[in-house]
């Protein structure tokens, strides 16, 4: 897809956030976060009695659009102005208890609306990453009006896909469908709300499937994943975060972006495949984070001057260029020049498949990759790894070894070996979110930047930091890393 085509659709994808506008595959279960509450994750039937016949426009339309909300957020915009004392303050980072010497923040509010889906009966509700980052407070209205203040439960930006809650049950929600039986073609209906306009439905085909390069990343932390199911139903700013469904009324994909010259519809939409959603979204509830199995191999598709030029024996499928350091794939036997034609039995003709297909496995799971090597299948079982390169479950922001402390209006998470390795330490904990009016957002501390000490006590867990602030006495000395890399020592 060429760069003017993926410019205009991140300027719709912005729009849509920011305008007014048994589950035994993955082994989730109760331990998942969920409790018996019915959810997509359990049901395979509706638990609504629809009128009409499965495939009617009507029969979808009336089965879905109660599980679709309306979401409004707010977020305070901050501009940082800095005011000190002394020139020393500055230099040495301390901060006066008066007012000189810190970072001051300036917050002007902003609202924003999206769409999203709900996929349990207690409340878990599924939507787009770029709905709910960064605000401060969102609301859920449901399609009877009823109006609840949501929390966010974790947020994956390489999916653009996040899951909130509400204190509600009972509710209405969404079964999943099959995004991979879905064929070009098909029908589809869109269910959001654009431009607020509450529960509105459009229909179209299914235009193609896999499609990527459709969204930028600002952040080099974030591998974009990306296999859009691509439709022509019309879809406008504030449909971000609503359903893509079958004519039998079935999740197959949540809306995300739209192909558009100024924003707004212009023949092209496209959804995250429900085959993604419902892995995403259990990791969500269940570790906080997304469970990322990777093969560890510089990737390409084959065609025809690739074939040539490397003179491989096939002409579809997936070329080997290179591995990463611990690849899972390497150890596997797997080699430079291979074409990757299968995982687990299905074909993998472009890169998009293959990772859609790897993103749904965790670390420490199996998958049988079919290559051909000059002409000849071979079959390799590859045990994935995760992005530090070995088996183990990498916990989030919101699991729960998180804790919050409310004297700093912080939240902490663990460090990863290879954040540690990037930010040049060996103990400490990051700053998962930075709480409104506290202490830490007056002194401008960024979300992702490291605590290494305090009080010239080495902090090694979340709940080390935490119990270090709650035996206080007087100030509170910290050290650590900012988001930029360079240290600092701030006393409160």
């Amino acid at each position: 897809m060429n760069n003017q085509l993926k410019s205009y659709a991140i300027i719709a994808l912005m729009s849509s956030g920011v305008t007014l506008g048994a589950y035994s595959l993955f082994n989730l279960g109760n331990s998942s976060g969920f409790s018996d509450a019915p959810s997509a994750f359990t049901t395979s039937v509706s638990n609504q009695n629809v009128p009409g016949n499965p495939g009617e426009f009507t029969y979808a339309a009336e089965k879905t659009t109660p599980a679709v909300v309306h979401i409004k957020t707010k977020m305070e915009v901050r501009q940082r102005q800095q005011q000190f004392s002394s020139p020393f303050d500055d230099f040495f980072g301390f901060g006066d208890p008066f007012g000189g010497g810190s970072r001051r923040q300036q917050q002007q509010p902003q609202e924003a609306s999206g769409s999203g889906v709900i996929i349990s009966a207690d409340g878990y509700i599924v939507t787009n990453n770029h709905v709910v980052a960064e605000a401060s407070e969102v609301t859920v209205i449901l399609n009877d009006k009823r109006e609840y203040k949501a929390k966010v439960i974790s947020t994956d930006p390489s999916s653009d896909l996040a899951v909130i809650q509400i204190k509600e049950t009972n509710l209405p929600f969404l079964t999943f469908g099959d995004s991979d039986a879905l064929r070009v073609g098909e029908w589809v209906l869109a269910v959001g709300n654009p431009f607020n306009l509450e529960s509105t439905v459009t229909a179209g085909i299914v235009s193609a499937k896999g499609r990527q390069n459709i969204i930028d990343r600002d952040s080099p932390d974030v591998n974009p994943l990306e296999s859009f199911i691509q439709t022509d139903a019309a879809v406008n700013p504030g449909n971000s975060g609503g359903a893509l469904v079958n004519l039998k009324g079935e999740l197959i994909g949540i809306n995300t972006a739209i192909y558009s010259r100024t924003g707004q519809f212009a023949g092209y939409s496209f959804a995250v495949p429900v085959s993604i959603v419902k892995k995403v979204s259990g990791d969500l509830i269940k570790y906080g984070n997304v469970q990322r199995g990777f093969l560890g191999v510089q990737i390409s598709e084959v065609n025809a001057k690739l074939a040539d030029e490397k003179d491989l024996k096939t002409s579809a499928g997936v070329y080997v260029g290179g591995f990463s350091e611990n690849s899972a794939a390497k150890d596997a036997g797997i080699k430079i020049n291979d074409v990757i034609v299968k995982i687990d039995g299905v074909e993998t003709k472009s890169s998009a498949k293959l990772m859609e297909i790897v993103s749904r496995k965790r670390p420490g799971e199996a998958i049988q990759v079919t290559v051909n090597r000059d002409g000849a299948t071979k079959e390799f079982k590859v045990t994935l790894k995760n992005k530090d390169g070995n088996t183990e479950i990498v916990k989030g922001d919101n699991s729960p070894e998180s804790a919050k402390s409310e004297f700093l209006g912080a939240k902490f998470a663990s460090l990863t070996p290879a954040e540690m390795k990037k930010f040049g330490v060996s103990s400490g904990v990051k700053i998962a979110e930075v709480l409104p009016d506290g202490r830490l957002e007056m002194y401008g501390l960024a979300k992702g930047s490291v605590i290494t000490k305090i009080n010239d006590k080495v902090i090694n867990t979340p709940k080390e930091a935490v119990e270090a602030l709650e035996s206080r006495k007087g100030r509170i000395k910290l050290e650590g890393v900012d988001v930029d890399g360079s240290r600092f020592i701030y006393v409160l």
